[in-house]
């Protein structure tokens, strides 16, 4: 049987094989493999409105069905801070530096409560939109823990699964993640629509 193709519009590898681990009826392909390669502003105000910029971009560009999905950790005694920026919170898009900034920042606050939140965005060339959102639970944890993960994994830790996602298997993180809550969402709501 042949695969139906989603196009991601992403070029992070983390997030291609992580998001084709969660999709495994689908052919998932970075936009980068076939040759889009412009730069796309993601200039929303929201996890929604990057995700939409993102996906219509690339169906558009392509002529294909495409996935795009903007997410980030929103930290409560921040004010859900770093929030759409979390990739470049520290300016340079280097996840050790963003760490270490969120750090800085927690320095002193009882309060660790955090999430990640995900909104996933699938979008056809026809104009049809199907959006849905996750979110995981956890707390900030006081320094990193871990080699698994990326972004703010080794500092977050989940009251899913009781431990520091930067210590959890790929398997373990993909059965909570935001990203796999939202990619869920997804998949339900297509299934509906196209029986």
């Amino acid at each position: 049987m042949i695969k139906q193709r989603i196009v991601l519009a992403s070029g992070n590898a983390h997030k291609i094989k992580e998001i084709g681990q969660m999709l495994p009826d689908y052919e998932v392909v970075g936009y980068k493999e076939l040759g889009f390669d412009f730069e796309i502003e993601e200039d929303g105000k929201t996890f929604y409105e990057n995700a939409l910029i993102k996906a219509k971009a690339v169906a558009t560009a392509l002529n294909l069905p495409a996935l795009a999905d903007d997410s980030g950790i929103c930290v409560d005694a921040l004010d859900g801070q770093p929030g759409i920026y979390s990739a470049r919170y520290a300016g340079d898009g280097v996840d050790e530096h963003n760490n270490e900034l969120l750090l800085k920042n927690m320095q002193g606050k009882q309060n660790r409560n955090a999430k990640f939140v995900c909104c996933m965005v699938f979008y056809k060339p026809d104009g049809r939109i199907i959006t849905a959102t996750g979110e995981t639970h956890g707390e900030i944890l006081d320094k990193c823990y871990g080699e698994n993960g990326f972004g703010y994994d080794p500092l977050f830790f989940s009251t899913d699964l009781n431990k520091c996602l930067g210590l959890a298997t790929d398997k373990e993180k993909n059965s909570i993640s935001h990203r796999f809550r939202a990619i869920e969402g997804i998949k339900k709501k297509i299934k509906e629509i196209e029986g």
